[in-house]
């Protein structure tokens, strides 16, 4: 197995584990923004979406879907599902394939399978990022998701 799907095995292993604690930690924050859990739910359908991409599957949601929490935890669990299948009999071969693709302001595009992959667990750190700031802005205590703080089973360091 090469090095770089032992890397996305474990980005998308961190991705489930990120999502979920973004995910409790909005479902504990009752009060807070609703533009937080719509960037969650937005987190969510571009999984979604990537994958249908890659697959070659019409996606069931937009790439900015209006969710509930419940609904959003029923798409993650799909998600996560299916990015850990693909990641795990993921081959050198699969990685390198172009996939043509509109985006959603319907332009098209062809990156690669492992570009894709890249871009999905970046995309959801930077916006699991922007909800934690924004529930730490409205009083809350957002989870940590850093990939440090899964990897070694310990938070990051605060302020403090």
């Amino acid at each position: 197995m090469s090095d770089t799907i032992q890397v996305l095995q474990r980005l998308f292993t961190h991705l489930a584990w990120a999502d979920e604690r973004a995910l409790t930690a909005l479902r504990a924050a009752p009060g807070a923004e609703p533009k937080l859990r719509e960037l969650y739910a937005h987190v969510l359908g571009a999984e979604h979406n990537w994958l249908c991409r890659i697959s070659g599957a019409p996606p069931k949601v937009p790439v900015w879907p209006d969710l509930s929490l419940e609904e959003c935890a029923t798409l993650a669990k799909e998600n996560h599902i299916a990015l850990h299948a693909l990641v795990n009999e993921t081959s050198r071969a699969l990685l390198d394939r172009a996939v043509t693709y509109r985006n959603s302001a319907g332009l098209e595009f062809t990156s690669t399978v492992e570009d894709i992959l890249l871009h999905v667990a970046l995309h959801g750190a930077y916006h699991r990022g922007q909800i934690a700031s924004g529930l730490r802005m409205g009083g809350f205590t957002p989870q940590p998701t850093d990939y440090i703080a899964w990897s070694r089973g310990a938070p990051a360091a605060t302020r403090a």
